[in-house]
């Protein structure tokens, strides 16, 4: 006798593993997250900032 599936589960397991594909590939497409875009911000301030501070003034 064959094995019964639960159509509607195999349904939702097929699109979620097409979201996910799809997420993948845009955020290869399109690059970093938002988080690393503020984290390099943030550390190029803060860097600017130090530089600045050692800066002699005449």
């Amino acid at each position: 006798m064959a094995k019964v599936i639960n159509l509607r589960k195999a349904r939702k397991t097929a699109e979620r593993s097409a979201r996910k594909a799809r997420a993948d590939k845009n955020a290869a497409k399109h690059g970093r997250s938002k988080a690393g875009k503020s984290l390099d911000k943030a550390r190029a301030e803060k860097a600017r900032r130090d530089l600045d501070g050692h800066e002699i003034e005449p």
